[in-house]
């Protein structure tokens, strides 16, 4: 366990999707000592039931918190769906920041009053996104698509393949057709294929990610409570699948070069321990 005077960010999420909203937290926060967690042995989340995510989102918490976080950076859609309120009430004095799908700024931006939506099936069912789709998606037409293997692709380093086209092409071209002019990323994968999306959809289309709007809330929280660090802080890595490929993912999809301070972590049960 860190010491107590650990002013560290916990950042999780299944995968390497979390990455997206980890190089936004490094950019915002530089002296910001970060540990990022990615649940590879259960990645994707999306299809799984969402009692089953926020167990693990339980104990990825609980064990971030035993590694020195204080404040928790939920960077997953589907378990900020899954499990974010129980968090919040489960550990009572830990801050969390959690990803919401940005359809309050789509629809304020939209012109055409068509809005898509590009999420997992989870995320889509969580009482979240109903309730911001219901305050803010008001006279504002939503399109929604799961893209069904996209997460897989992203995390096997497919950003500009054929597959991952495909992918997109299917779920995009109905969208564009009916008109939508803005698209919300509604998964933290989503955001490592933005170059690929807009030659899809043109620059007439806004695309939207939501993590630099987590990072400056993140960076709230911590004003706010004096936790800011004003030496230059690190980022340990840890995964439940395999620490040389999580190595590998970190130095390609945040252009890190040289050693990666990636760690194995075993799920034994229900509950986490360093390898």
């Amino acid at each position: 366990m860190e010491k107590e005077t650990s002013l560290a960010v916990g950042v999780f999420d299944s995968g390497v999707g979390g990455l997206s909203v980890l190089r936004e937290l490094q950019a915002q926060l530089p002296n910001q000592e970060m540990i990022y967690f990615a649940d590879q042995a259960h990645v994707p989340y999306g299809p799984r039931p969402l009692d089953e995510v926020r167990d693990f989102s339980e104990e990825i918490t609980r064990f971030l918190i035993e590694q020195g976080a204080r404040l928790v950076v939920v960077a997953c859609n589907t378990a900020s769906a899954a499990a974010l309120h129980f968090l919040r009430q489960r550990f009572a004095g830990v801050p969390f920041v959690g990803m919401e799908p940005a359809v309050k700024p789509a629809a304020e931006q939209t012109r055409s009053g068509l809005v898509g939506v590009l999420a997992t099936p989870a995320t889509f069912q969580g009482e979240l996104y109903a309730s911001v789709v219901e305050r803010f998606a008001r006279g504002v037409r939503v399109l929604q698509d799961t893209c069904p293997g996209l997460v897989e692709e992203i995390e096997a380093g497919n950003l500009n393949g054929e597959k991952t086209r495909q992918i997109l092409e299917r779920a995009l071209r109905p969208m564009l057709e009916q008109g939508v002019d803005t698209i919300v990323l509604g998964c933290t994968h989503y955001p490592f294929v933005i170059p690929l999306i807009e030659t899809i959809t043109g620059p007439a289309v806004r695309v939207i990610n939501p993590a630099p709007a987590v990072a400056r809330q993140a960076g709230r929280l911590l004003a706010e409570r004096g936790w800011l660090n004003t030496a230059q802080g690190g980022t340990r890595y840890f995964t439940s699948g395999e620490a040389s490929l999580l190595a590998g993912q970190v130095r390609g999809m945040l252009g890190q070069p040289g050693a990666v301070d990636a760690r194995k972590a075993v799920w034994a049960g229900k509950r986490l321990r360093v390898d």
